[in-house]
């Protein structure tokens, strides 16, 4: 007869959401356990990902709170400024440019930190929480939600089972799609091209963001190496044709055509990390809660990486559904409760949508060709850069620090 082994909630994917999400209940009392196909050791491989994640200052608050940031000490390079531009040919009317710069005892307006640390981190501080199982690796072999909780049955016949399933398995998630969400999805027909590079001048801790008629380019400041050579991220897109033939550059041509596209800002540069390629699309659920079913992160919501806010919107998911589920369990309420959850779509649908479509109206506008459309881009920079209300609107904004923020967000207790 199979083992069934419950708990408060099971969560259906094991990335940065999912393990941030069962660590923030954890530190409240409620018990979880993890599922996830990848071997959990070779996720912290050097070579597995050569990503980084800007951090707003709103989601470190939510890591001070649950141990994270103390073990991310020295790892994380603060952004005090960024610098946007339009790319565009100066005769089209390129050129203008827009700061945000932050005052000296003001927050930082986020902090770059490499996702193999973010996931060290993690791994850390689950390896000292108790009420975290994780499954990993595993297979799921059947799921099953009803009106009397959820189960997942493992490979090897293990048999989870709590009144609520949590779906964290990234864009391409089986259990949202067999759950029958429905997802409003289309490709920009761009490739993201990401890595990060060592480079000869300091970046100061400022990151710029260029946008090119090819799509926008960006560097993003990361700590130095123990070598003390200055690093920097990059989150360069080119068009969907394009994508391939820069994938097959070798280093040295990559590195070279990658110092070209950012004009001398940084000097010369040496690639030290995977470069990875893949292609941008947008995809989004109006709905994000079923029958004793809930998606956070990648799996409701998948934005361009235009303003690097996809993490921390499925971090943002992480702070509202766990300050739901925490209150609700104080008050002795079934955690699948279809009411208890309603308040979880009411809080994070709308602010999802509204971050998605406005990430994806900026990607739009930066990528239209031609001398109208370049000059309707300098007025708008140029609007912003005069007005000091509106240029401290969009710092909230970087800061995850602007709506309803749930309480750890705002770097306190639930």
């Amino acid at each position: 007869m199979s083992e069934t082994l419950r708990s408060d909630v099971l969560i259906s994917g094991g990335g940065l959401v999912g393990q941030a999400l069962a660590l923030a209940l954890a530190h409240h009392g409620l018990t979880s356990q993890i599922v996830d196909p990848a071997d959990p050791v070779a996720t912290i491989a050097p070579g597995f990902d050569g990503r980084a994640s800007a951090i707003a200052s709103a989601t470190w608050q939510m890591f001070e709170v649950l141990g994270i940031a103390g073990r991310l000490s020295g790892k994380g390079c603060p952004i005090r400024a960024i610098r946007v531009s339009d790319g565009g040919p100066k005769e089209n009317g390129g050129g203008g440019e827009l700061d945000f710069v932050t005052r000296d005892d003001d927050p930082a307006l986020g902090t770059m930190v490499e996702n193999r640390q973010l996931r060290l981190a993690l791994a850390a501080a689950l390896a000292d929480a108790p009420l975290v199982r994780l499954h990993m690796p595993a297979k799921v072999a059947a799921r099953t939600t009803d009106a009397h909780g959820a189960a997942l049955t493992l490979d090897d016949g293990t048999v989870l089972a709590a009144p609520l399933l949590i779906v964290a398995e990234g864009r391409r998630s089986p259990t949202r799609d067999a759950a029958g969400f429905s997802i409003a999805n289309w490709s920009y027909r761009h490739h993201a091209m990401i890595g990060a590079v060592a480079h000869e001048k300091p970046h100061d801790r400022v990151a710029h963001e260029i946008f090119f008629p090819s799509g926008p380019f960006a560097l993003l400041p990361l700590v130095d190496d123990e070598a003390g050579r200055h690093r920097s991220a990059f989150v360069w897109t080119v068009a969907e044709k394009d994508g391939p033939a820069f994938a097959k550059l070798g280093d040295r041509g990559f590195t070279a055509e990658l110092e070209k596209r950012a004009g001398g800002l940084l000097g010369a540069m040496e690639l030290v990390a995977p470069r990875m390629t893949y292609p941008l699309s947008f995809h989004h659920s109006a709905r994000i809660v079923g029958e004793r079913i809930v998606l956070v992160g990648d799996a409701a919501h998948g934005i361009h990486p235009i303003a690097g806010q996809g993490l921390n919107l499925g971090l943002r998911d992480v702070a509202a559904l766990a300050e739901v589920l925490v209150e609700g369990a104080r008050l002795g309420l079934d955690l699948g409760d279809a009411a208890l959850l309603a308040r979880y779509q009411r809080w994070r649908g709308l602010d999802n949508l509204m971050v998605s479509l406005a990430t994806d109206g900026l990607t739009r506008l930066f990528g239209i060709p031609g001398r109208p459309a370049a000059a309707v881009r300098r007025a708008g920079l140029g609007a912003v850069q005069r007005l000091p209300a509106l240029k401290r609107f969009f710092m909230d904004e970087a800061r995850g620090e602007a709506g309803d923020l749930p309480r750890l967000l705002a770097g306190a207790e639930i």
